[in-house]
């Protein structure tokens, strides 16, 4: 076992994810934990940005060599990394008596919160730029009305409750907020002093609601009513983000990628920008194939979606004229 962890001890990891926007090194409310995770743990990687898959379920994943943690498996990334001996910043702190409530508030109420707030509480506008502004508008904003009713519907939201939902997410934000902000007082992290997978999840959440979120956001007004989370964020975002190139923390490199999300050896790298032309390999090939296909899956997406949606009366999407008629050029 020690060999193994030896073995991938001297293999570099890379962190795939969307790619950074609003000052963030990734705008992606999933990724950028997983980002400040690795940071808080000063475990070195390589930071690598698929544009080519905006709403697979499989990203952010971490790679290296054969070795691969989706977030779609075994309960996400940062469980896989600490079940396989990689990288652990919680094994004291588990059995601590408000672990799990405070893991419940972030992990639902605020992410519920944030959630709703990028696709419905807002104009979309932050959410199309994160996940949608690299493909053609047409799809884009297609996908992104798609993904809107499938929040609702996630999130239990229909036009006879939608008011009454709203009130109460924005309750549930407003209660872990405070309870949150309790915990925190003027300490550096959430428990005794020392960074965890919470802190993670948490700060990653701050920073996009600060940062990603409109001025006009609900949410976002409610977190500046703490002054001391938004310290704790800022503070952080300067240590781990801002000084990122410090020769104490871990080697941060963003690498644009299309790559296709998959399992076995890494391909992710930096070509230099003068070479000469030469032929395209069978996995240049293979890879081009793959992207004419998902464009194609995308478009079959599109066109299921409407039919679908051809069967449900247009109030049931609880999209006015005015949502209808923004423009995401």
């Amino acid at each position: 076992m020690e060999q193994v962890a030896g073995e991938r001890e001297a293999e570099e990891f890379t962190l795939v994810a969307r790619k950074p926007y609003f000052d963030l090194p990734t705008a992606c409310p999933i990724c950028l934990p997983l980002f400040i995770y690795l940071k808080l743990a000063h475990f070195p990687f390589r930071l690598s940005f698929n544009s080519i898959f905006p709403d697979s379920d499989q990203i952010p994943y971490v790679e290296s060599g054969t070795y691969v943690a989706y977030n779609n498996e075994n309960s996400g990334v940062v469980e896989c990394l600490k079940k396989d001996g990689i990288v652990d910043l919680d094994s004291e702190f588990q059995s601590a008596p408000d672990w799990v409530s405070i893991q419940a508030m972030i992990n639902s109420w605020l992410a519920d919160a944030l959630t709703y707030e990028l696709w419905v509480g807002t104009d979309g506008r932050s959410a199309y730029k994160i996940y949608y502004s690299d493909l053609s508008w047409p799809i884009g904003k297609i996908l992104f009305l798609k993904q809107v009713y499938s929040v609702k519907q996630r999130l239990g939201i229909t036009k006879d409750n939608a008011e009454h939902r709203e009130d109460e997410i924005y309750r549930r934000a407003k209660i872990a907020y405070g309870a949150l902000s309790t915990k925190l007082g003027e300490q550096n992290f959430l428990f005794d002093d020392r960074p965890s997978s919470l802190d993670a999840t948490f700060l990653g959440h701050v920073l996009v609601t600060l940062h990603a979120l409109p001025d006009t956001s609900v949410l976002r007004s409610k977190l500046l009513e703490h002054d001391n989370i938004v310290r704790y964020a800022e503070k952080l975002k300067t240590e781990l983000i801002e000084s990122g190139s410090s020769s104490s923390g871990p080697q941060f490199r963003s690498v644009p990628s299309s790559s296709t999300p998959r399992k076995g050896p890494s391909n992710w790298s930096s070509k230099p920008k003068s070479k000469p032309k030469r032929e395209k390999t069978e996995e240049e090939k293979t890879f081009k194939r793959r992207a004419k296909y998902f464009l194609a899956a995308q478009l079959l997406a599109v066109l299921l979606f409407l039919s679908m949606m051809g069967g449900y009366d247009s109030g049931d999407l609880e999209l006015d004229d005015e949502d209808e008629g923004i423009s995401f050029n």
